[in-house]
């Protein structure tokens, strides 16, 4: 027994050190690191930097942040008892980065090992299986601003069933009060706290008693979620004027495309919540289930016939919420459409390891070869996370630095030559979050929650736009989260690097609109040929080997 915790110490080691090797880039390179865009340079590191510099960190509901679309909500960025708020308000971005991701990817091995080692799999002999499982859940490339919205869940499971169980500690209660000052519950915990809700539901249907210390503690991190989110709250149930989510609609799909999506979100999975699951994972589970049937297993093996059922339940769900379908019901009850109930597929993650973990213990009980087999699947689940790092995947686009590209944004400031607050701009081809991340304050955004009013107004000057281009007029019409100045020629492009040798041709932009917002420059990433034909005049154009753009500074006239 001794020497068998000994093996398991050393292999927890050795995860660690992977772990460690792993977030090494972040570290090591940080702005010369390749990370994520895509809901992540394009906003959310853009808005910690300007909510840090706003003055409004504590802010009352009411506040607004003027640098962007003259006046977002302070609302907008979340809560000020988020621990990776402070981080970035207390740290050079990739530094606070690499904290954010180390501290995620730490408790995420934590909470699987524990919730592996205590319920789903517990037993010095599966040692090995546990912390390999437990090590390829953290590497997982999870959404970096979700936190522990999504990885936090094996904890928070690990300490719901030790107090269902009548094993509930101080060590259980500490773990339900700290992880939602780390978590979203509209990114994760809504979905995991009502899947809880659902699951003493059940209990107590199927005869098992009341079991008030389960009930209260799901009710006790609720409550402790409602504080740490209040901002969340009060906008939610108080605010009145429309905001840009009362223009969100999802159900528009027929049945033949929610049926193709049900297949491709189970086998692939989903950008805020890879999983990696495809290659290796899903077929050791339909293995582990064909020795289920063959060998008349169900009863024994009643968890893993459950998860692997629900992995698949959680990808239907997601699907066949943009079914068409919900329409009649989706206008009758508006918040169906204000709020993303497809995101109880964010439980997937937490359900595919633990179910990958019940898969290899079954391919082990089949005998000494498909033992060593169900290690070798292990391992190569590592491996091939490992090779999803972000310096891997994302090795052609600008790294952190290119992106943000200080210096030459200095640069422009510079030239232009007036308070940043005293003017507005907007980019064309670039992430206006760009411009913002370097104080100037901007007309477009993206943002998930701003005043409809706004978005309207905002649409005037990319009217004749939109109307050249039905992609762009229904992502901007039926999202608008990304209120950018969209051109009919460019689409949903918003990354035009310097070395583009095309030009924006016939551009039709309502310039009177956008000076009566207060805009003064356009920040294009592209030559506009008619430039003086929309009251634009080229400035000058600005150019660093430190910069992933090339921008023509337009001024209007």
């Amino acid at each position: 027994m001794f020497t068998d915790k000994k093996k398991e110490l050393r292999w927890i080691v050795f995860a660690l050190l992977i772990l460690t090797l792993y977030l090494s880039p972040l570290f090591i390179l940080q702005e010369n690191a390749h990370i994520r865009v895509h809901d992540n340079l394009d906003s959310n590191l853009a808005w910690y930097k300007v909510l840090a510099k706003s003055g409004q960190m504590f802010g009352d509901v009411d506040a607004v942040i003027p640098q962007i679309i003259n006046g977002v909500p302070r609302n907008a960025f979340g809560t000020e008892y988020s621990i990776i708020v402070w981080l970035y308000a207390l740290f050079p971005t990739m530094i606070a980065y690499g904290l954010s991701q180390a501290l995620t990817r730490v408790v995420a091995f934590i909470g699987m090992y524990l919730l592996l080692k205590k319920h789903f799999l517990p037993g010095q002999k599966w040692g090995f299986l546990q912390v390999c499982v437990s090590l390829a859940f953290a590497l997982t490339p999870f959404w970096p601003s979700g936190m522990l919205s999504t990885l936090g869940m094996p904890l928070a499971l690990w300490a719901f069933l030790n107090i269902r169980n009548g094993e509930g500690t101080k060590k259980d209660y500490i773990v339900l009060t700290l992880i939602p000052f780390y978590a979203s519950i509209v990114l994760g915990f809504f979905f995991f706290l009502s899947a809880m809700g659902i699951f003493w539901l059940t209990d107590v249907l199927r005869g098992k008693g009341w079991n008030l210390r389960f009930f209260l503690s799901i009710a006790y991190m609720t409550c402790i979620f409602m504080l740490v989110e209040y901002r969340l709250v009060n906008s939610f149930l108080f605010l009145t004027e429309p905001n840009s989510r009362d223009e969100y609609f999802h159900a528009s799909l027929p049945l033949w495309r929610v049926v193709r999506l049900t297949f491709k979100n189970y086998v692939l999975g989903h950008t805020h919540v890879m999983t990696v699951h495809g290659l290796f994972i899903l077929p050791v589970m339909f293995i582990a289930l064909y020795f289920v049937y063959s060998n008349k297993r169900w009863k024994q093996e009643k968890l893993f016939v459950f998860l692997f059922g629900l992995n698949f339940l959680l990808s239907l769900w997601y699907a066949f919420w943009f079914y068409k379908g919900w329409l009649p019901l989706t206008k009758k009850f508006h918040f169906m459409d204000t709020f993303n109930f497809a995101r109880y597929h964010f439980l997937r993650p937490m359900v595919i390891y633990a179910g990958f973990a019940l898969s290899l213990k079954i391919l082990t009980l089949q005998g000494r070869s498909w033992a060593n087999t169900a290690k070798w699947f292990a391992v190569a689940q590592i491996l091939l996370l490992c090779l999803f790092n972000d310096e891997i995947i994302y090795h052609k686009k600008p790294t952190v630095g290119e992106f943000y590209a200080e210096e030459l944004f200095t640069e422009i400031k510079e030239h232009i030559g007036e308070e940043q607050e005293n003017y507005r701009v907007a980019s064309i081809g670039i992430h206006p979050a760009v411009s913002q991340y370097n104080g100037f304050y901007s007309l477009d955004t993206y943002n998930n929650f701003y005043p409809l009013s706004y978005k309207h107004q905002f649409r005037k000057i990319i009217e004749a736009e939109l109307a050249k281009n039905k992609t762009i007029r229904k992502y901007f019409d039926q999202w608008g989260g990304r209120c950018y100045i969209f051109t009919a020629q460019l689409g949903k492009k918003y990354m035009i690097k310097k070395d583009s040798k095309r030009k924006l041709k016939d551009l039709q932009l309502n310039t009177t609109v956008f000076k009566e917002m207060g805009g003064k420059y356009i920040l294009s990433a592209l030559p506009i040929a008619n430039s003086e034909r929309i009251q634009l005049k080229l400035d000058k154009i600005f150019e660093s080997k430190n910069s992933a753009w090339k921008i023509y500074l337009y001024k209007t006239m």
